[in-house]
């Protein structure tokens, strides 16, 4: 005859099935906890090799390389927890700063007013890209690869069209742009570290992005989406408003970059950006994003750019052969890419 479980042996097994992991397993399982590890190994190899790495002044030069990526890298880390990309994004940076400097130059609009219709630009851009993958069905990754062709060839085609050349206007003596330039080509001192405002725009979109996608239900939608499309519509996640949504973060985000690149140069080159696509999606893979989707972290992203403009300027400060750079880019993401998939699998079995 069996005997009966004690009470002991009852609270036991249930202790044994809601046991909490090891606070360590629970971080080694984060997926910014490898970019952080290489953010911290990059920072002790420049402080070493590289002697002006390790000038307090030349701080805000790094984290000021840093925010430019990061500013983009966050929302199409965003993107691609969802499961999504967007080949468009560099591009996007060059399209709104150079519609609102051909809209005050050639219009003679008010700079002010150019700036608040480059960003109805820019959220539109991102609107169509979110609208056009729900339609069509098509992969994220040919549509906005047309997008980028399209997006390159308006640039080029309007800035000759409207200068004869292939920058826009200086708009340094019209109307609003002292007090345009105030905000979005500020910059402070902290001691002897100069902090430029990219870098203040780059730490909110990081604390927002990461609490939305940490603490809200949009965060959830985002990565159930990522992790399971059919999964995710079947329990009423709206798929479409979310993908679209996304799309015009990264719109916004392009705008802001875009803006500092106008009000901090005068003027914009019309083929800025091409490029700058990879780059954002390698800090953010290199931050823990998988390319699969449903894994990803805002902070990790901005860990990411934070290693790529420590890695740029520490070459440069070491007085190496820049060439090397891109090499590195591409160990970087090959050994990012299958660290995240050994992080994801161990935390999966766990």
């Amino acid at each position: 005859m069996s005997t009966p479980a004690t009470s002991s042996d009852s609270s036991s097994a249930a202790d044994d099935r809601v046991r909490n992991r090891h606070v360590l397993a629970r971080y080694l399982s984060r997926p910014e906890i490898g970019s952080l590890f290489g953010v911290l190994a990059i920072a002790l190899f420049f402080l070493i090799v590289a002697e002006p790495f390790r000038h307090m002044a030349n701080t805000g030069t790094i984290l000021y390389q840093a925010a430019t990526i990061g500013i983009m890298a966050v929302p199409v880390a965003l993107l691609m927890v969802a499961g999504e990309f967007d080949l468009s994004a560099g591009v996007a940076v060059t399209t709104a700063g150079m519609s609102a400097s051909l809209l005050a130059w050639y219009f003679n609009f008010h700079v002010w007013a150019a700036v608040g219709l480059s960003l109805l630009i820019a959220l539109a851009i991102g609107a169509i890209n979110g609208f056009m993958l729900n339609r069509s069905g098509l992969p994220s990754f040919l549509i906005t690869l047309a997008t980028f062709f399209v997006l390159q060839g308006v640039n080029l085609g309007l800035t000759r069209a409207v200068t004869g050349g292939v920058a826009s206007n200086d708009i340094s003596d019209m109307a609003g742009f002292d007090s345009a330039k105030a905000i979005f080509g500020a910059s402070f001192s902290i001691g002897p570290v100069n902090i430029k405002i990219p870098i203040i725009f780059w730490i909110i979109l990081t604390v927002i992005a990461a609490f939305v996608l940490l603490r809200t239900k949009i965060g959830n939608w985002i990565f159930a989406i990522g992790d399971d499309e059919k999964a995710a519509r079947a329990v009423g996640v709206p798929v479409w408003k979310v993908r679209i949504g996304l799309y015009m973060f990264i719109g916004f985000c392009a705008w802001l970059s875009g803006m500092h690149l106008l009000f901090a140069f005068n003027r914009v080159q019309s083929g800025e950006g091409i490029g700058n696509e990879f780059i954002f999606i390698i800090a953010a893979v290199v931050g823990g994003c998988l390319l699969t989707g449903g894994y990803g972290s805002a902070v990790g992203a901005s860990l990411g750019a934070l290693m790529f403009g420590m890695t740029q300027l520490g070459i440069n400060y070491a007085g190496w052969n820049p060439d090397w750079f891109k090499a590195f880019l591409g160990v970087m993401l090959l050994a990012a890419t299958l660290l995240n998939t050994f992080v994801k699998r161990k935390a999966d079995s766990r």
